[in-house]
């Protein structure tokens, strides 16, 4: 057998592996996904309509926040899901079902991939869940396009890609699952500094350097515009940039960690 041939079965297998944890184990990733839903009815039913008369800049109405908030909760959702990635390979390096596999004939990055994969599925289907709470509440898309729906996608697929390798990069370094929750925070906590409640150009001039130049800001942006008509700008091509710089990234640290002598 090639040596493709044996990445790529073996990464099915441990894919297939991450998929069964994830089935039989579900807690973790209802317990994250409870945060971007809790938000949204949050801010929605009790501050939606001060939100949207103060963005609007006319009468109260909450569905013009709806559409505001609901592309930066997406994004959010990928961040809280993907800190079960990190607990999960935490949990792989501390129990010694890493050091086991060592010993295996198996392709040695294919526990990574598989990790990766599983973990880009559970944040799809966790992006079309919260998405599916916020078309029942009132969220409307009625302008995209199907080549903008699948640049959407396209985005939010690449984003929890990046995402996902840095959460990996962080289970590895971490002594135990408590210790990769908290290493995995900024996930929820960089969303909350962004544009995804407000438009940057509302928050005090201190503040606007931490909410424009991080990850989330122009992906956000990027999302709004394509979903909701809004302009996009140079968003774009720093939501890009930004995605593949964090896949590159945390592909190298986490590689790089992989391979050194297991704990």
């Amino acid at each position: 057998m090639s040596s493709l041939s044996l990445a790529l079965r073996d990464s099915n297998t441990m894919l297939r592996r991450n998929l069964l944890h994830a089935r039989r184990y579900p807690s973790l990733t209802l317990n994250l996904l409870l945060t971007p839903v809790m938000l949204l009815l949050l801010f929605v039913y009790i501050f939606g309509d001060v939100m949207s008369a103060g963005i609007g800049g006319g009468g109260a109405d909450r569905s013009e926040y709806i559409a505001y908030i609901v592309p930066g909760l997406l994004m959010m959702t990928i961040g809280s899901t993907v800190i079960g990635t990190a607990v999960s390979v935490s949990n792989d390096m501390t129990e010694g079902i890493i050091a086991r596999f060592r010993t295996m004939a198996i392709h040695r990055g294919s526990l990574l991939v598989g990790h990766v994969l599983g973990s880009v599925l559970q944040s799809v289907l966790s992006v079309v869940l919260v998405g599916a709470v916020a078309v029942a509440i009132g969220f409307r898309s009625t302008d995209a396009t199907a080549v903008e729906w699948l640049a959407a996608f396209g985005l939010l697929v690449l984003f929890a890609a990046a995402l996902t390798w840095i959460a990996v990069g962080m289970g590895l370094i971490s002594p135990n699952a408590e210790a990769a929750s908290n290493n995995a925070l900024p996930m929820i906590l960089l969303p909350l500094l962004s544009s995804a409640f407000i438009p940057v150009e509302t928050m005090p001039g201190w503040f606007r350097p931490i909410a424009e130049y991080q990850p989330f800001t122009p992906a956000i942006e990027t999302l709004r515009g394509l979903l909701l008509g809004s302009e996009i700008g140079h968003n774009g091509w720093l939501a890009v940039g930004w995605s593949l710089g964090l896949v590159v990234l945390g592909y190298l640290w986490s590689t790089s960690k992989f391979s050194q002598d297991p704990r």
